[in-house]
């Protein structure tokens, strides 16, 4: 079975074709800056190594096209017909409390997609066009989704209800959702295969660190507390996300300051977290950088900061879970910086976490135990493969339907 693997955002669509029995990489790319001036299309394969060209594409479909055309062309393509591909699998974002599980899209997803746009106004509408997109050139093709949401979609009520008013939660459905919950499930599922133990039998708390970050608290193989929240502006401080502030400071800066409704909400989530804190940058290799090389008192500060929270949070859901077998790094600054990680787990015996500096410090593909022999807590790191999770799910779900 080959699946294309479709993250439809407001100018881009990212893909992935995988063959399922192997579970390999057949093909990948993206497709930036649609309805632009100029766009970007990526394409690299196994039999081709990259092609990047700049076009215009003015939608979403036509972006699909040149996705689909790559992939069958005769010199640089993959397949021989659009036939050999046998399903589409698409990150969803935001599906409310409506579904925990992946999902054959239906007109009843649709619908769900529609009802959730307010929970997610850049993302559902991108994941609406791409559904569209491929009725038009896959027409017979399956269609299925997996929602960010869904894996926190078992978090109790006392982990998700937030401390208002309970009509805006029974009225207008004001809670804690979480997001990246394919990646927290993948790495869950791959830390329990690793060291060959149920992941019903773990309790377990994941690190997703990028430019957005979350942890979440997993037991039993299931979600029970994350920190992002209502949105994705919750929780950790991430790259240009203030995450956790108090909620008396927008007000501050609107009533005292003079500042918009949108100039706070640009504030908060373009020009908070690593980025207005160091003046720097974003970028957590250039922060690293900046340590390392310079010394510099703001970089130095603002990663304070950034691994302060982290451990706050790991400590809280230690807490939640009554004890842990494992924490787990991921994502693009969780997996590759071994210096985050350091600050991060020191000083934390009290709870059964103790590093293996040395192999820490070590570069390694694939998993890597990264606690010392005699630490009570099992500290991994592991790739994320969303795209991967997606297509397994996908495969699952149209096994049952068979």
């Amino acid at each position: 079975m080959k699946i294309l693997v479709l993250n439809c955002g407001s100018s881009s669509i990212k893909y992935q074709l995988i063959d399922m029995q192997t579970e390999n990489l057949i093909a990948e790319g993206i497709v930036e800056k649609i309805g632009e001036d100029i766009a970007l299309f990526t394409y690299k394969s196994t039999r081709f190594t990259k092609k990047k060209r700049e076009m215009v594409i003015d939608n979403h479909e036509q972006g699909l096209q040149l996705i689909l055309e790559a992939l069958i062309d005769p010199v640089t393509g993959v397949l021989s017909g659009l036939d050999e591909i046998d399903a589409v699998g698409h990150r969803l974002v935001h599906a409310g409390e409506h579904y925990s599980d992946a999902v054959v899209v239906t007109d009843d997803v649709i619908r769900v997609l529609q009802e959730c746009v307010s929970l997610a106004p850049l993302h559902n509408p991108a994941n609406l066009i791409g559904i569209e997109a491929v009725k038009v050139n896959m027409p017979n093709c399956p269609q299925c989704g997996v929602f960010d949401t869904a894996f926190h979609q078992t978090m109790p009520a006392m982990a998700y209800l937030y401390p208002l008013p309970l009509e805006f939660y029974t009225n207008h459905k004001i809670r804690r959702y979480g997001f990246h919950g394919t990646s927290h499930k993948y790495v869950s599922l791959k830390a329990a295969d690793y060291l060959k133990r149920p992941v019903e039998e773990l309790k377990m708390i994941t690190c997703h660190l990028g430019n957005g970050a979350s942890i979440t608290a997993i037991k039993n193989g299931k979600s029970v507390d994350t920190s992002m929240g209502f949105t994705p502006l919750e929780g950790l401080m991430m790259g240009t996300r203030c995450g956790d502030i108090d909620p008396a400071i927008p007000i501050h800066l609107q009533q005292q300051l003079g500042f918009t409704v949108d100039e706070v909400n640009t504030i908060l989530n373009k020009k908070s977290g690593m980025l207005g804190l160091s003046h720097i940058s974003n970028d957590m290799r250039e922060i690293e950088d900046e340590i390392l090389i310079k010394n510099n008192p703001k970089a130095i500060m603002a990663m304070d900061v950034y691994c302060y929270r982290i451990k706050k949070y790991i400590g809280s859901y230690f807490a939640a879970l009554n004890g842990l077998d494992v924490l787990v790094f991921t994502g693009g600054i969780g997996e590759n910086m071994s210096m985050l990680r350091e600050q991060v787990c020191r000083e934390m015996e009290a709870i059964g976490i103790k590093l293996n500096l040395e192999e820490n410090s070590k570069r390694i593909d694939g998993i890597q135990v990264l606690s010392a022999e005699d630490s009570k807590v099992i500290v991994l790191k592991i790739p994320t493969n969303e795209e991967l999770m997606i297509a397994l799910e996908t495969e699952s779900l149209l096994r049952q339907e068979k």
